[in-house]
């Protein structure tokens, strides 16, 4: 016979998660659960069904640890959507908002560019950022910022409003995921006013919206979106819009994609491993947590995929420390976050891979790379394949240069010294490194 659930397993459930994930995500996707029914299925309250779905893709597992189990395994809950007109009478029931606080408290106040740790991987794009920030509608319009999950993206965006906010005060913001956007619409259109919603976002000053490829496969909803963003740009108000891919790679009409690439596209990679360091160091610092430097290096080394991971390791380690009163070493470290750790990425980094993906970034063939020939066309490429070999691969430079048909120890150095000067200075150069290394490191 299944056992019964335990009333507190949802408060346990909840406390267990606040030690486990980011505040940010804590509050983003935990805190709106409600729990209404505790026995047999549990039933549990959500704001939305994207909120549903995160719970059961990231934290299925979790969830078999505290509630009962169906013959499947899967933990028994049963979910409810909470209903807008509820929502709706809840909203009626409390203050009304000024229009003057409704455009600024809208922004996390963990995200701020102050706060935004940068790199060489990241300073161009915090420098866009901070540019239409400065001058909103001026310069960069629209600007499109697409990268992974959990490399700062939504942080850019608030750090925009922020600086609004405190620089442009009397300018209208909105802030809004394109999952939120697509509510809005839905209950305006529900309610018949949806000349009240075309309205308020057509009168905007800036327009941050987080996420766009939700939109992907929602023409109805595209339609609408396309026009609020033809009238903001038409009236020379900014736009700032996030993806995890590039506009040319996401399922939208030709028409959105072409307003969308009208501007400053940029791209947001995983900071380096140095820029990885401090944002630990920052992270831990705001934890009140005494990170070692070499203990810093060492997890940043086998963390590598997103920042949020970085921030969730910290997290992790500080309650442990905390809880179990140790001090931080290697083996606490292996022990509290062995499961979070990933291959170090030079490891499986080869000059092969090298010379494939710089190959194709430069149009030339990797047997003219591994060649004598001289000419300018095949020599400069050459050049960048053995600048980031050296900064890759941990082997020696007698050995890397070996690969590249032969070649002496000198002449590596020598091309090496040759592009880390020219990158300096060469802005166009700068991007089509940056473009190879992350090709090289999204074959992995």
């Amino acid at each position: 016979m299944e056992e019964k659930t335990k009333k507190d397993a949802w408060p346990d459930f909840r406390s267990f998660m606040q030690n486990q994930c980011s505040r940010v995500e804590y509050e983003n996707w935990i805190a709106p659960i409600q729990c209404v029914k505790t026995y047999n299925p549990t039933t549990l309250q959500v704001p939305n069904v994207f909120v549903q779905e995160y719970l059961l893709e990231n934290y299925q597992d979790v969830l078999t640890s505290f509630f009962s189990k169906d013959k499947n395994g899967k933990p028994l809950i049963t979910f409810l959507i909470k209903k807008e007109g509820k929502e709706r009478k809840k909203s009626l029931a409390q203050p009304k908002k000024s229009k003057e606080s409704e455009y600024k408290n809208q922004f996390n106040n963990l995200y701020t560019f102050d706060n935004f740790i940068e790199g060489p991987s990241n300073q161009f794009i915090k420098s866009a950022a901070l540019g239409v920030a400065s001058h909103p509608g001026k310069s960069y319009n629209p600007l499109f910022i697409h990268g992974g999950v959990g490399l700062g993206k939504t942080h850019l965006l608030h750090g925009i409003g922020h600086f609004i906010n405190r620089h442009h005060k009397k300018k209208k913001l909105k802030c809004i995921t394109t999952e939120g956007f697509i509510n809005d619409l839905v209950f305006h259109l529900r309610n018949k006013s949806i000349g009240n919603m075309k309205k308020y976002y057509r009168n905007l000053d800036v327009f941050l919206v987080d996420d766009i490829q939700f939109l992907q496969n929602r023409l109805n909803f595209e339609e609408e979106f396309c026009n609020t963003f033809e009238t903001l740009i038409n009236s020379c108000k900014q736009i700032v819009i996030t993806s995890d891919k590039p506009p040319g790679q996401l399922q939208l009409s030709e028409r959105m994609i072409a307003r969308m690439e009208w501007g400053l596209v940029v791209h947001i990679e995983m900071p380096d491993l140095e820029t990885r360091v401090a944002i630990l160091q920052n992270k831990a610092e705001q934890a009140n947590l005494k990170l070692p430097n070499q203990i810093a290096f060492y997890i940043a080394e086998h963390i590598h995929n997103n920042v949020r991971q970085l921030e969730g390791a910290i997290n992790r380690l500080s309650a442990y420390c905390h809880l179990m009163h140790l001090e931080i070493t290697q083996d606490v470290v292996d022990n509290t976050l062995n499961e979070m750790f990933q291959p170090p990425i030079r490891s499986k980094i080869s000059v092969d891979r090298i010379l494939y993906t710089v190959s194709s970034m430069f149009d030339v063939r990797e047997s003219d790379l591994r060649s004598t020939s001289r000419a300018k066309e095949i020599a400069f490429p050459r050049q960048v394949a053995m600048y980031l070999a050296k900064e890759l691969l941990e082997e020696s430079l007698m050995k890397i240069a070996s690969s590249f048909g032969g070649k002496t120890h000198s002449t590596l150095l020598y091309a090496w010294k040759k592009i880390a000067k020219q990158l300096e200075v060469d802005e166009i150069l700068r991007r089509q490194v940056q473009m190879t290394r992350q090709n090289i490191e999204t074959l992995l």
